[in-house]
């Protein structure tokens, strides 16, 4: 392998894409009843971003886990993903804007 590291990135994104496919087609539960609105509100933010990154193309939701979830820098995120420091940067500017227009359109 050139990329071990990469080719381990690659693996563990697919486990979580996996996990997260059987969390989404899990049977959920009535919303149970929150005892503060903190935590109810916090439920409702959750909910909505994850909805909102489901809903971005793969790419850009790649490179948001990795970059915002995964904790990686610029260059790891790039070794990840086999592309440009660069081509990293504008796909997380664009799917940062694309969550903001989807989240605050959620709200309106």
């Amino acid at each position: 392998m050139d990329r071990p590291v990469a080719w381990v990135y690659v693996v563990a994104m697919n486990a979580e894409r996996k996990r997260w496919r059987r969390e989404q087609n899990a049977p959920t539960p009535d919303s149970p009843a929150a005892s503060h609105d903190d935590l109810a509100a916090a439920v409702v933010t959750t909910i909505l971003l994850r909805e909102a990154i489901v809903r971005l193309p793969p790419r850009q939701r790649a490179a948001i886990v990795l970059r915002h979830l995964a904790d990686l820098s610029i260059a790891e995120v790039a070794q990840a993903m086999g592309c440009a420091e660069g081509t990293v940067k504008a796909t997380i500017h664009q799917a940062l804007k694309n969550l903001r227009v989807d989240v605050e359109g959620d709200d309106a």
